[in-house]
């Protein structure tokens, strides 16, 4: 069934997250704040208790700090952490937020065709196309890319990526969706990297290979984009937040299909291979756990 006008409200009642890493939880975050229900899927039941703390955690640190954003319990009330995908079969909205593969992100976005059979289909991909996402879909024209940004709670930001069969009504549906998140939405046409990814991961590349080269250091090459460029924060703590194995992973899709100027650095490849892999892991081109 493909989405229609009189679908488009504020914000869908029931929202559905396939994947409750630190994405998936912060999109499930953001949606219980709005006023839904929303139901965090994970793999088995030890994944489940892990997300469902960290989510209630970072509502409950949200509510401690802005009381106005609701009633703790309340919001908790409306979090549904389970292993079993047929929970979301009643979503309005559904949610995949797992690892970049093109064929994990495949099987998990068939699977909640089937179970979710009227919800709009989203994908929080950071840079891989959705037409080739889309494959193997039978309703692709419900089916777009919906790329939040981290932290996706406070980010102001959401990427609307339209693949060459998304229905353009589910597309203004899914923007007046990102206003009621409090956040503002770009639409994109499907193309590698989008716009953020492409732009993001070029600078930060540039910035690890100035790092690499000695023509600074780390917290100087950040220094030069946060004071002199006015950017919140550097390419290469930026970079930490995201997760330096996220970024191996969009350089390594980019560098295939746009160039080679999109090629990983050696430094990005070690510090990866050493388990380095920014503030997740303690540590990356920061130290992390002096924080």
């Amino acid at each position: 069934m493909t989405a229609t006008v009189t679908d488009a409200v504020t914000s869908p009642a029931h929202v559905g997250v396939l994947g409750g890493g630190r994405m998936g939880s912060g999109i499930a975050h953001a949606w219980l704040v709005s006023g839904a229900h929303v139901t965090v899927v994970e793999k088995d039941a030890e994944s489940a208790n892990l997300t469902r703390d960290r989510i209630v955690a970072s509502v409950t640190k949200a509510v401690d700090k802005n009381p106005g954003i609701g009633d703790r319990a309340t919001l908790i009330d409306s979090l549904q952490v389970v292993n079993e995908i047929a929970a979301v079969h009643q979503a309005q909205l559904v949610i995949e937020s797992v690892p970049e593969s093109v064929p994990l992100k495949r099987d998990v976005l068939q699977r909640i065709e089937k179970a979710a059979p009227q919800a709009v289909l989203a994908t929080n991909t950071s840079a891989i196309s959705i037409d080739v996402l889309a494959r193997g879909l039978t309703r692709p024209q419900n089916f777009l890319g919906l790329h939040f940004f981290n932290p996706v709670p406070s980010s102001a930001l959401i990427e609307i990526v339209v693949g060459s069969q998304t229905d353009s009504v589910l597309v203004e549906q899914v923007r007046g969706w990102s206003e009621g998140l409090g956040k503002t939405a770009i639409v994109v046409k499907d193309s590698p990297g989008f716009a953020s990814s492409r732009l993001g991961v070029l600078l930060a590349l540039e910035a690890m290979r100035m790092v690499e080269d000695g023509v600074a250091s780390v917290e100087d090459v950040d220094l030069a984009m946060t004071l002199g460029y006015r950017h919140p924060i550097g390419p290469l703590k930026t970079t930490d937040i995201v997760g330096l194995d996220v970024r191996l992973a969009i350089a390594e899709t980019l560098e295939k299909e746009v160039g080679e100027h999109f090629k990983p650095p050696a430094i990005l490849r070690r510090l990866v291979d050493e388990g380095k892999l920014g503030r997740k892991t303690g540590s990356g081109f920061y130290d992390w756990a002096r924080s």
